[in-house]
């Protein structure tokens, strides 16, 4: 299967579109990542070269080896950029990957740390979605309900289809699904309403704030998301919390959600407060080393000896 893989970064978020990167290489990922951002290229993409691309001027390709590139799109938009993943994968799909049987978007705080064919044989079984964290919620929990009464005013009916609550982080779609795409921008388009702006989420720098029914509208682009479920006809195919380490089980995409991030973190000060290493955490560590490399080898020893050391400590520190 001809497929493409897309994510949205800026600042310091570079380190884990690094690890991204190099994870899926390690998967068997072979074809083109396209990657949206603000601000300036990472250090280590300084010989990407200018690539003629349609409706993106600006475009920057880095030929990461000699059967994965990763294509940097220039964004002009004020959203926020977490709030812009429905729009960016249409604009893709619509555009540079027109001929690709299938987009995946995923975070830059995840790696893919099982066999890609895996994820291209997923997709076809219907919109490619993980559980989240937070999951389940139930068909008349107020958050549900709050989503429920807010579209509907909005010409919008959601018709409950499963308490699975899905995580926005990871979202994979078959060509013949770009409907449910135009549907979770319609949702997101439907919430800048009552969230004020599409360039505000809740974030740890930002000062967005929950608000809707029962504080329905906290999450944006996720719960737009889990809004454009029950609101489209296309199937949906959802894998448990274990997908993204959330729990035991088979991860396929370790998450580290929340904060601080992996290349933000103080494995030794955590551990000692009862608090070890997460396995999205590790699996950064495992993929930040590869086709890209934006650590000096020492610093990398120094980081992997700490998490090393921070795992060993959590083994006999808990906390409270």
């Amino acid at each position: 299967m001809n497929s493409a893989v897309c994510t949205l970064f800026e600042g310091s978020y570079h380190f884990g579109l690094a690890a991204l990167v190099n994870s899926l290489h390690h998967a068997g990922f072979r074809g083109q990542v396209f990657a949206g951002y603000r601000g300036d290229l990472p250090p280590w993409a300084s010989t990407a070269v200018a690539t003629p691309l349609g409706a993106w001027p600006g475009a920057q390709s880095l030929d990461v080896t000699p059967e994965l590139g990763l294509v940097f799109l220039p964004l002009d938009t004020d959203y926020h950029l977490t709030n812009y993943k429905a729009d960016f994968m249409l604009a893709l799909i619509d555009g540079p990957v027109r001929d690709a049987d299938a987009l995946f978007y995923v975070d830059p705080d995840i790696c893919v740390v099982h066999p890609w064919r895996y994820f291209d044989d997923w997709v076809s079984c219907g919109v490619a979605l993980c559980e989240d964290v937070n999951s389940p919620l139930p068909e008349n929990h107020p958050r549900r309900v709050g989503w429920r009464r807010y579209y509907a005013q909005h010409g919008v009916s959601l018709d409950f289809r499963t308490p699975q609550h899905v995580n926005g982080g990871f979202v994979g779609v078959h060509r013949n699904d770009r409907a449910f795409l135009v549907n979770w921008k319609q949702t997101m388009d439907l919430m800048a309403a009552e969230i004020g702006s599409l360039s505000l989420a809740l974030t740890s720098n930002a000062s967005y704030r929950s608000t809707g029914f029962a504080d329905c509208f906290d999450r944006t682009d996720q719960d737009a998301l889990n809004a454009a479920v029950e609101a489209t006809a296309k199937s949906v195919s959802v894998i448990g919390q274990e997908a993204m380490a959330f729990k035991a089980g088979s991860a396929l995409l370790p998450h580290a959600i929340g904060g601080p991030k992996p290349w933000q973190a103080n494995y030794l000060r955590a551990a000692l407060a009862g608090v070890p290493p997460s396995p999205a955490h590790k699996a950064f560590w495992a993929h930040v080393n590869g086709p890209i490399s934006p650590y000096t080898a020492q610093a990398l020893s120094r980081k992997r000896l700490a998490l090393k050391l921070a795992s060993a400590i959590g083994r006999v520190v808990s906390k409270a």
